[in-house]
């Protein structure tokens, strides 16, 4: 997927890189190269400042018994992209941290729960300025689909609401409602193995 490129005159804006291997505090994410190598660290909102830093993060697709898919919007006190809607849940490890261990930490620090099944789902990487705050997601983002078989309860600081979708619902939503400019680039790049685990195409989202 071809996205905007800032032009090689534009300064970009100072960012702090700690030495690899660095513990950091929680607010430190990891800087990656293009095959999602460690490079260093940057503060969260250093990251997300255009340009962008390239850094990893992690994107989760939950479905219930049903084969419906978790959706959450955004509570309105986040600091990028609120009040939309996106995927299951979606974060940044912290420094060190094993992508599987941050998804499912997030999860139950989103959702109030755990997963039943939680299964890698590849990776993706792209940049996606957001129009509204003028922060950029810049990432490489680890994926993956897994299925819930109690109840959620979101933690009102993260989440707005959820809801759970087919893909007719999905493919609605998406043409009247707003959604996260990461949301189609995760969904199409882990496609396969929610199709998989589903039975069901999500193409047509």
């Amino acid at each position: 997927m071809a996205h905007r490129q800032t032009p090689l005159c534009e300064e970009k804006p100072a960012v702090h890189v700690k030495r690899t291997g660095s513990s950091g505090p929680r607010l430190e994410l990891e800087l990656v190269d293009e095959n999602g190598i460690t490079v260093g660290t940057a503060e969260k909102m250093q990251a997300h400042q255009a340009p962008g830093h390239l850094h990893r993060a992690f994107s989760v697709f939950l479905f219930n018994a049903e084969n419906k898919m978790l959706l959450q919007r955004r509570a309105l006190s986040k600091y990028h992209s609120p009040g939309v809607w996106s995927n299951s849940c979606c974060g940044h490890p912290h420094v060190g941290e094993p992508p599987p261990a941050a998804a499912a930490r997030r999860i139950t620090e989103e959702l109030g729960t755990s997963p039943s099944t939680l299964e890698a789902a590849g990776t993706v990487r792209y940049r996606h300025p957001d129009e509204t705050t003028g922060l950029v997601e810049h990432e490489f983002n680890h994926l993956f689909v897994g299925t819930l078989s109690g109840a959620v309860h979101p933690h009102p600081d993260e989440i707005a609401e959820v809801s759970f979708v087919d893909p007719f619902e999905l493919t609605r939503r998406l043409t009247k409602e707003p959604f996260s400019v990461w949301f189609r680039t995760v969904l199409q790049a882990a496609h396969p193995y929610i199709e998989n685990l589903t039975g069901t195409s999500w193409t047509e989202a």
